[in-house]
Order: C-alpha cells, then structure tokens, then sequence
C-alpha cells in the first residue's frame, strides 16, 4: 500500500480526517437516498420496470424532458460562451449590471421564474402577443424556461478560464500574420472546450430535473407538454410508488450515462491540449 499515493503533498495537516468525512458526508447527502431508489427499483424487476417505462405516457416525459435539457443545454454553450466572452473582454457602460442579471435566474424562486415567463410568454403577454405562434404551454415554452435556468452555469463556468487565458498567446498569433478568426479558432477556443463541456453538463443537470419554472409554462398535457419530474409527483400523489420510483431510477440512469460521456469527452480533451 505505501506504493499508492492518495494525495499530493500539501502544508495543511488532516488528510485522512478530511477524507472521511468527505465520504461520510457524501454518503448521507447523495449516495444513501440514490442507492435506496435504486434498490426499491430493483426490487420491482426487470419486467415491471420496464412495463412503466414503455408505457406511452412515461416514454413521452422521458424523451421530452432529456430531449429539450439536452437542447437547452447546447443552445446555453453557444450563447453562454458569448456571454462570457463579452462580459470577460470588454468594458462597456452597464457591464456591472450585465453581469448581475447573469445571476438572476439562482437568485429567483423557481416558482417567480416559471410565473413570470409564463405571463411574458402566453399569448396575451409581452412577447406571447407579438409572435404569430404559440410559446407558453408548449414544448417551446418549457425549452425557454431550461434555456433561462441554464444560462448561467455555462456564464461562471467559463468566465475564469477566459479571464486566465494568456493574452501573449493571441498576441503572438497576430504577430505572425494570424488572422483574428484564426486565433480564435486555433488558439483560444480549444482551450475553452473543457470548461465549456463542465459548464454543458452543469446546466443539463440542472434542466433535466428543473421542476418549479416549469410546471407553470408548460401546460402540463400527458404526451405534449408533460416533463419526468412531474410525472413523478403525479405518481406519487396516486400513490402509485412503484411507478415513481421506476421513473426516477430511470432518470438517474439516463442522466449518469449523459453525464459520464460528457467527463469522458472533457479528459479526452484535456489529455489532448495537454499532449498538444
């Protein structure tokens, strides 16, 4: 055993207390509740579990709720990167305020949230009443509330990164004929992948089992608009246990197997720009 290292050597005393309370700690929080799902699911069986998920109406809240998390989440890469880039790189009158209103959507109830983009978004509101089709209690309209809810993981997760990138780099890069779209493409961007995939994963995280803003914009229609997380509740306040608890074991297990592909791509990149 003296040939393993656990850890690197560091001035700070305690190891070995603070490691076992960090697996007591995630034990009772996370891995105890999850595990008990789990074995209550597996407890149903093969077959049963899979009777409830290849019913109709539990095959439409799955796909619909990991179809739009996962869109939600990609459109939030794109446009977070954005954000962060100008709010990172540029001064501008209202920069502070910008950068606050980042922050709105953790700083909301979900509840004020879906309310209030259910009254912007419904055909008599602010912007419901100017587009010539239907956003609140649509798919659309969940798909804006986990785009909403989503923006910021992707905003603060890159922000640092793009804050350490050295700017000699870029400067070298234009000294030696680069174009600008060059150095972004070739010399920042790649180093911006792994943060931007932890920050796509966060905010799917976060969207697949959002629950409050978006049970208010959705119109909650079995098979059109109805979301996993609410199916759940309605399991559960038929006291149909067993299907609730096949749902859930469902979801943990679709979004473990997103999640590890989206670590496995972000260490693939990292040992890549490393190896670079």
């Amino acid at each position: 055993m003296s040939q393993f290292r656990f850890r690197s050597p560091s001035a700070l005393p305690g190891f070995g207390i603070a490691y076992g309370f960090t697996w007591i700690w995630l034990s009772v929080i996370v891995l105890i509740p999850l595990g008990a799902v789990v074995l209550w699911a597996a407890s149903l069986g093969p077959a049963q579990i899979y009777a409830i998920a290849s019913r109709p109406q539990t095959f439409a809240a799955l796909r619909l709720s990991f179809g739009l998390s996962l869109a939600a989440a990609a459109l939030n890469a794109v446009f977070g990167l954005i954000v962060a880039w100008v709010l990172t790189r540029y001064s501008f009158p209202g920069r502070r305020l910008l950068d606050a209103a980042v922050d709105l959507p953790f700083a909301l109830p979900t509840a004020v949230a879906g309310i209030a983009l259910a009254a912007i978004y419904a055909p008599n509101g602010w912007v419901g009443s100017l587009v010539p089709f239907r956003i609140a209690y649509t798919p659309l309209g969940i798909f804006v509330a986990l785009v909403f809810i989503g923006l910021p993981f992707v905003v603060r997760t890159l922000q640092p990164v793009l804050a350490d990138v050295d700017r000699e780099l870029e400067e070298a890069s234009a000294t030696l004929g680069a174009r600008r779209a060059t150095t972004v493409f070739r010399i920042v961007l790649p180093t911006l992948v792994p943060p931007l995939l932890t920050g796509f994963a966060l905010a799917f995280a976060r969207a697949v089992g959002e629950y409050g803003s978006v049970i208010f914009i959705a119109g909650n229609i079995p098979g059109v608009s109805e979301i996993a997380p609410l199916l759940i509740i309605t399991r559960l306040e038929q006291f149909d246990y067993a299907g609730a608890t096949a749902v859930a074991t469902i979801m943990l297990a679709l979004s473990f197997v997103v999640l590890l592909i989206v670590n496995l791509t972000e260490a693939w990149t990292r040992r890549r720009l490393g190896r670079g």
